[in-house]
Parts: C-alpha cells; sequence; structure tokens
C-alpha cells in the first residue's frame, strides 16, 4: 500500500479552482455509457456529480490566500497482490476509503479532536495507469526508438538525393533494432501512454483544505507533525502525523480484509529503508525463513531483480554482502519505477 499526499499547484502558483483536478479524474469515464461510468463519492454518498465537487471545493476557501493551496489531493495505491486479495472488488475499496478516511481525520493534532465529519472530501476509483515518460520500460526502450528516428530520417535524406546511401540497408538496420527493442505487452512497444498491465485499480481523493464549517484549516502538508505553539497568548496544537497516518492505513487494510501483510510491504520497511538501509536489511534478512522467502518473492513481483547470492562462510560477511547486493537491485527499480510495495 502506498499514499501519497500532495498540494496542487501549477508552476509556481496553487489552483484557484479544483476544475482542472476534477476533470483530469473524469478522464476514464469519456466515451462510456453513463452506467459504466465511475462516480466521486464521499462519507455517505455515491453517485456525486462532478459539477458538485467543483462547487463545493471551490466554495470552502475562506480567508486562504493565492500563496496557500485550496485543496489537497491524496491518492491511495494497493499493490497488486493487495488488489488481488480482494478480488479487486469496487465496493470494498470505498469500504476501505471511507475507512481510511476516519483515520486522515484522526490524525490531525488538535485541542478538539478532528472527526471526519470536520472534512470536506470526495474521492474516485480508477482503473487503469499507463507508462510514464520517467518509468524504466519506457526509458530503456526510447534509446532503440531514437536509433530508430535517426535511421528513418537518413532514409528521407537519401531519397530526396540530399545524402548518398543503401535504402535497403538502412531499411534492414531498422528492422534489427525493431527486434531489439526489449519491453512490449501483447506485441505493442511500451512507450508513453500505454496502458500498464494487472490490477492498476487505484484511489483519488480531493480534500479541502479548510474544514466543512470554512472556520478551520486543516493542511496535511505541515511541516509540524505534532507541536503547540502560542496563539493569542494560548498555546495551541498543531500540526498532521503522517507516520500514524501511513501506519493506521495500513492495519485498516489488514484487519478489513484479513490481509497477512509482509514486511517488505510495509510503510515502517519504506521508511526504515530510506533513512537507513542496514536496519531494512538487517530485518529482511533476519525474518523466518519462510517469511524471507516470501518477502524475496513479493519483490521480485514488483520488479526488484534478487541477485543469486554467494554465501561466504562467514555470517557478517554474507550480511553485508546480500544488503549490498539487494540495496543496489532495490535502487536501480525504485529510481526507475514505482516497485508496487
Amino acid at each position: 500500500m502506498y499514499i501519497s499526499i500532495t498540494k496542487q499547484h501549477l508552476d509556481t502558483n496553487f489552483s484557484q479552482s479544483s476544475c482542472d483536478f476534477v476533470a483530469y479524474l473524469e478522464k476514464e469515464n469519456e466515451g462510456k455509457l453513463p452506467e459504466l461510468q465511475e462516480h466521486f463519492f464521499d462519507q455517505y454518498h455515491d453517485q456525486i456529480a462532478p459539477e458538485l465537487v467543483i462547487k463545493e471545493i471551490d466554495g470552502n476557501t475562506a480567508k486562504l490566500k493565492k500563496q496557500e493551496p485550496k485543496f489537497f489531493a491524496l491518492t491511495i495505491n494497493p499493490s497488486q497482490r493487495e488488489l488481488k486479495h480482494i478480488n479487486n472488488d469496487p465496493k470494498l475499496l470505498k469500504q476501505y476509503v471511507r475507512e481510511v478516511m476516519k483515520d486522515y481525520a484522526a490524525s490531525f493534532h488538535r485541542d478538539n479532536p478532528v472527526s471526519v465529519d470536520s472534512i470536506k472530501y470526495y474521492a474516485k476509483l480508477e482503473y487503469e495507469r499507463t507508462f510514464k515518460g520517467f518509468d524504466k520500460e519506457v526509458k530503456e526502450n526510447q534509446v532503440y526508438r531514437a536509433k530508430i528516428v535517426k535511421l528513418e530520417n537518413e532514409i528521407r535524406k537519401v531519397e530526396r538525393g540530399e545524402v548518398s546511401g543503401n535504402v535497403r540497408s538502412i531499411r534492414k538496420e531498422i528492422a534489427r533494432l525493431n527486434a531489439q527493442i526489449p519491453h512490449r505487452i501483447n506485441g505493442e512497444v511500451v512507450a508513453q501512454g500505454v496502458k500498464k498491465p494487472g490490477l492498476q485499480t487505484h484511489i483519488h481523493i480531493v480534500v479541502s483544505r479548510k474544514d466543512v464549517t470554512n472556520r478551520y484549516s486543516l493542511s496535511p502538508g505541515s511541516k509540524y507533525m505534532e507541536s503547540e505553539s502560542k496563539l493569542n497568548g494560548i498555546m495551541v496544537k498543531r500540526g498532521f502525523k503522517r507516520d500514524q497516518f501511513y501506519e493506521n492505513a495500513e492495519k485498516r487494510f489488514d484487519a478489513l480484509f484479513k490481509y497477512q501483510r509482509n514486511y517488505v510491504e510495509s510503510y515502517s520497511a519504506r521508511k526504515a529503508f530510506a533513512h537507513d538501509p542496514k536496519i531494512y536489511f538487517a530485518h529482511l534478512l533476519g525474518l523466518p525463513t519462510n517469511e524471507r522467502s516470501a518477502a524475496f518473492k513479493i519483490m521480485g513481483a514488483s520488479g526488484v531483480h534478487i541477485p543469486k547470492l554467494n554465501i561466504p562462510t562467514n555470517k557478517v560477511e554474507a550480511a553485508l554482502q546480500a544488503i549490498k547486493q539487494l540495496k543496489k537491485a532495490i535502487d536501480i527499480a525504485r529510481s526507475s519505477s514505482s516497485i508496487g510495495i
């Protein structure tokens, strides 16, 4: 499970309206019959019109400056393993979102506890993802595509008489390069905009910066995790407990659907990998044999190449060698695309 929270802005200025973002979330409905379209939903309603979403979010921005975000976007990204566990059931995902938003509200550090009824949010399921320019598959294919485009341009020059050359030979080289392009899906070359295979369901959520009364600011982007400050001579609580939110979101999924989460799928594991890889791999290598084996399978299915380790007799040396090899493999996967764990 991977959850992101982002401020919505254009260039250096924050969006003054949610209309562009809502229009973006409507893209999967294009060309579909009304009964097949996916609708916005909130804590209590299942079919909310996009026009109402825009009206409610844009009308809930009292006293916010142009330099302040008017709304935030949350994206909940279950892994393919998690989606398979619940049979990619949209009803279960909506149930999960409504529970997660309770945790989101409870994560605000305030004198008066924040409940889900205090926040204004609208969510929408999406079932597809497309490859982006920064994905590993696109970047690796682009090396070949660039060479092919150059050769095709050379053919045009030869045919116009601008340069001399053997068109037949050039076409043969193009065919060879085409055959060597490494990433295809059902015969189609992977490029930017091509749909990703497998279960890709995820949830977008637009959340107003202000509470439902349009009086109080609730910013999950606050730099303060959990602190107090003096306001008009009175100490007040402020901040958003992000670690608590991410961890509780995982626990919600596991409890709701009886999901057995492996260590490498957890938020604590991702955090350990980012801040202290030695702790991450020490924990990974210290897992019981069956759990460690499952962890490697999950990582492999997510795009991480697990190298074969030549284990020396010295256990300390073996652990250090394993850490170096695995960290290199995961770093490569993470830098090129999301590995989905």
